[in-house]
């Protein structure tokens, strides 16, 4: 697969696709866009770079027609783009930016499209306006779809890991405590990773609470687990 691997050379692209847009029609727009970079092997940064200027060249009210059109081309670094998207619209319409997203991990169906857009948006979300993000938090954690579930864990992980201020640590830990009783491996795998970064992040708290968790026998062994690799790594 062909790679592409400086900013410079996304810049020098980047022309020849976007004047390809239209409002009336994008749908030549999109296939450039596949053709140009999403064919290709990007880093994420860069990826995410190509969806500011999308975000930019595309009117406000046309742009999640162009990310639905981008979501069914089914390529991993369109998440990224998307996901970038949706992180600028979070200003302007949360709460309906997280119902997109959800939307988005819900067709999308894989465990890295559940990632990619769920740090992008519902971690990004958290972490800029925990207060705000809360209450979607907890809809997505009573969500019957296994990769919504996951994706309060990845949204977690990520606030957490780019410094969620602490007095925000015991909610996301209960919640994550919670969902600890799920046997879904997928959505085991999220809750577990933001286990681990809570308590990679935050030993202290963990520590003041462990004996705690290993003598409660609602948490689940697994998740108890991730908490022990989690310390291990400070």
């Amino acid at each position: 697969m062909e790679q592409i691997t400086k900013k410079s050379e996304i810049r020098a692209l980047l022309p020849s696709v976007l004047e390809k847009y239209s409002i009336i029609n994008h749908r030549a727009f999109i296939k450039k866009l596949d053709e140009v970079f999403l064919t290709k092997k990007i880093k994420f940064p860069l990826l995410e770079f190509i969806g500011i200027e999308i975000a930019k060249a595309v009117p406000y009210e046309k742009q999640v027609e162009v990310m639905d059109d981008i979501m069914l081309l089914d390529r991993e670094g369109g998440n990224a783009v998307v996901g970038i998207i949706c992180q600028l619209r979070l200003e302007t319409d949360y709460e309906a930016t997280f119902l997109l997203a959800k939307k988005y991990i819900i067709k999308g169906d894989k465990w890295y499209v559940c990632d990619i857009i769920g740090e992008r948006v519902l971690g990004y979300g958290l972490l800029t306006n925990p207060n705000k993000a809360w209450p979607v938090l907890n809809n997505f954690a009573k969500h019957e779809n296994k990769w919504v579930v996951r994706s309060v864990g990845v949204g977690i992980h990520y606030a957490v890991k780019k410094g969620l201020p602490f007095e925000h640590i015991e909610r996301c830990f209960r919640l994550l405590i919670s969902l600890s009783k799920t046997t879904d491996f997928h959505t085991k795998k999220g809750i577990g990773w933001a286990a681990k970064t809570v308590a990679t992040f935050h030993p202290d708290f963990i520590l003041n609470r462990l004996e705690e968790i290993q003598n409660n026998s609602q948490i689940r062994q697994w998740f108890k687990t991730k908490l022990k690799i989690g310390l291990g790594n400070t």
